[in-house]
């Protein structure tokens, strides 16, 4: 899956309501968008504007596939880390079930691991991947796991507790073992140095060559081999355990199968339906090449209001980014916002036309292309609670090539963003001057959707693979090269006096809040999500510090960007746009080439050169200005609670939707509701 993330945590008070801001502004104002604060994270809330509008039979279908998409968050948790259902629940009976003091500082630090783990999945950070460091100790959790019900503990058969202690403990407690969810540090084993649960007694080099002999170099309609399984060694030969019903994680799928048969019956259009159906038997069989028939019914179905995404779709958690984690969102069209993206999607042949890479990396016929805005009704699995802002699918570059693709930017999801962060001094402190303040508060809002808008409807679907070229060829460097393919396209465009010409910016300067905003973060400020001493390891970040130091580079001949110091801090300077632009257009032209022709040792000089490596002393100026602000530098979402009514008979007759469920109360209610594997699998 392509997502475009939240380009900085930081920096969300650039982000705009997509056209839903001014819906209902009355109830809007009333609106309390956030929940909590903790740790780093922030915990929002977001409204979904116009459900009350829908038909009984589109509010039916979001209600079956929310319980659809909820029914698989256990395989999310398990995917991330063999032993997190066991953690999760050990952590739960006892912040439920302790009778002890909760007011001592080991019960408080645990309630905060607690929330950290509901909110990453696992026992690793969302988003640095790194291992959580339990702030209470090992003694105080054996003793209160002792003091609970044994019948909540998930005690295998014939467990003590103190043998589950024994084997969970080095887990949670030893930074040695498993410290790392998704490692990507070059010239290491990158299966076996990971605590991701997509492999089992499996090297990286045995993973590698055990796909790349199923691949054939002429297929022109490959399958994606390996999204839905886990590779595992039994008797000394590697084996694929499926995800499907009957399979891994089978009980979960057959709930999930449950619900989109009800939505099935309800579906907006014969094309919708076909596509649940499609979708459904994908899940039965397991079937990679049903997986590719659905990802086309899907991207061929352009008329239904309602959508969904529900399935194996990201690859960033495995660290060969072949296999997928699970998720789900289902969404409904903003039928006023969607104006500025289908604006840009009607133009998607002149973009391509015109774009700095060379010619023979370039589509001759742009197809399929569609764009909308989106109200999110509910997200889920690796979408849950932190979650993209912008989404491009189908993966598959095939499929893109010969059908299309659907991209959507996630409007009240913004809007949450934008009025959570409204007022928070991030700007003030990091931007270097009066004038650029101004730039940012009266463009900032345009040009980040613009961007956004501009990576996913064109960006992921730009380019086209040279013959012969292996699409995983890039391996671990595929993601951030991927990522800073659209990013590029989007900051170039953006620039573009065409965006003029079609009414989407009001002047040819307006670009420089996005590029100066842009920088900044890839150069200074998203370093607050590293740990001090840490190396930049999830795609996304590699991405943006891989632009922004790779124009910072080529540009100091010209001065084009300078970090520069002013009492003692530092700011980023730009004193060429148009320079900068063209930079942005070589790379991009750069970062084509490898992508198109598969060229793995370019990428990796590039990512290891300028996308990894972090200044300690600026890293340290930054958390320092930062901490003052007592911002929190991710934020994720409590999804909205809907509720069917029904009339004697049990058929529903309505659907409402509430906001007033808190963090702890959804978490539980999730783990007690849709429970659905083993805590071992």
């Amino acid at each position: 899956m392509k997502k475009h993330l939240i380009s900085a945590a930081l920096a969300v008070a650039l982000l705009s309501a997509c056209g839903t801001a001014s819906k209902a502004p009355a109830e809007t104002e009333k609106f309390d968008y956030t929940v909590e604060q903790f740790a780093d994270l922030q915990i929002l809330r977001y409204r979904v504007p116009g459900f009350e509008e829908l038909t009984l039979d589109q509010k039916k279908l979001v209600y079956y596939l929310t319980e659809a998409a909820l029914q698989g968050r256990d395989i999310l948790f398990d995917q991330n880390g063999k032993y997190n259902l066991v953690i999760r629940k050990m952590l739960e009976a006892v912040y439920t079930g302790y009778t002890g003091d909760k007011t001592s500082a080991d019960f408080k630090a645990m309630e905060v691991y607690l929330k950290r783990v509901w909110f990453s999945n696992g026992i690793h950070h969302h988003y640095g991947s790194e291992k959580f460091v339990p702030g209470f100790s090992p003694e105080f959790f054996k003793q209160a796991l002792l003091s609970v019900d044994a019948s909540t503990l998930p005690l295998a058969e014939g467990q003590t507790v103190e043998q589950l202690c024994d084997e969970v403990f080095p887990v949670i407690f030893d930074p040695k073992v498993m410290p790392k969810r998704v490692n990507q540090a070059d010239g290491e084993d990158l299966i076996l140095t990971s605590a991701c649960n997509y492999y089992d007694g499996v090297t990286q080099a045995e993973a590698e060559a055990f796909y790349a002999a199923m691949k054939d170099p002429k297929d022109e309609t490959p399958i994606s081999y390996g999204l839905n399984s886990r590779l595992v060694k039994e008797n000394g030969k590697l084996v694929e355990k499926v995800w499907k019903v009957g399979g891994l994680y089978g009980q979960a799928i057959e709930k999930i199968v449950y619900w989109l048969k009800k939505a099935e019956t309800v579906a907006e259009t014969p094309e919708q339906k076909a596509v649940i159906a499609k979708l459904v038997e994908y899940y039965e069989t397991g079937d990679l090449k049903k997986f590719d028939e659905y990802a086309i019914l899907w991207v061929k179905d352009l008329n239904s209001r309602v959508d969904f995404v529900n399935g194996f779709t990201e690859n960033y958690g495995d660290p060969l980014g072949m296999k997928a984690s699970w998720e789900s969102l289902v969404n409904f069209k903003d039928l006023e916002a969607t104006h500025r993206t289908e604006v840009i999607s009607s133009n998607a042949q002149w973009f391509e036309d015109h774009s700095p890479v060379d010619k023979q990396f370039k589509k001759e016929q742009v197809k399929g292309v569609s764009a909308k805005v989106i109200t999110a009704a509910i997200l889920a699995g690796d979408l849950y609670p932190s979650t993209a802002i912008g989404i491009n699918l189908p993966n598959a570059n095939w499929i893109r090539a010969q059908y299309g693709s659907k991209s959507v930017t996630i409007g009240n999801i913004t809007d949450a963003y934008n009025k959570a962060a409204h007022g928070n001094g991030f700007n003030e402190e990091f931007v270097i001057s009066s004038e650029e303040l101004q730039l940012i508060d009266k463009y900032a809002d345009l040009t980040d959707e613009l961007h956004t808008d501009l990576h996913e409807c064109l960006g992921h679907g730009s380019g086209k693979m040279a013959p012969g070229a292996d699409p995983d060829a890039l391996k671990a460097y595929g993601s951030t090269i991927e990522e800073a393919r659209a990013d590029l396209f989007g900051l170039y465009y953006v620039a573009d006096p065409k965006l003029v010409e079609l009414g989407l910016l009001p002047d040819t300067t307006a670009y420089h809040a996005q590029y100066y905003t842009y920088l900044m973060n890839g150069l200074m400020t998203q370093l607050v999500r590293i740990e001090p001493g840490n190396q930049v390891e999830e795609a996304h970040m590699r991405n943006r510090q891989l632009i922004a130091r790779w124009v910072y580079e080529k540009g100091l001949p010209d001065k084009v960007v300078e970090l520069v110091k002013r009492d003692g801090k530092t700011y980023v300077q730009v004193n060429d746009y148009g320079k900068l632009r063209g930079l942005f257009g070589q790379l991009l032209a750069e970062i084509q080439r490898v992508k198109s022709t598969g060229d793995f040792a370019a990428a990796r000089d590039l990512v290891e050169n300028y996308a990894v490596k972090v200044d300690p002393a600026l890293h340290k100026e930054v958390l320092e200005r930062y901490k003052k602000l007592n911002l929190a530098p991710y934020k994720g979402f409590v999804n909205p609670v809907y509720t069917a009514v029904t009339d004697a008979e049990g058929h529903i007759t309505d659907v409402t939707v509430s906001y007033d469920e808190d963090y702890v109360e959804q978490m539980l209610r999730y783990s007690r509701d849709y429970a659905t594997l083993p805590v071992r699998n």
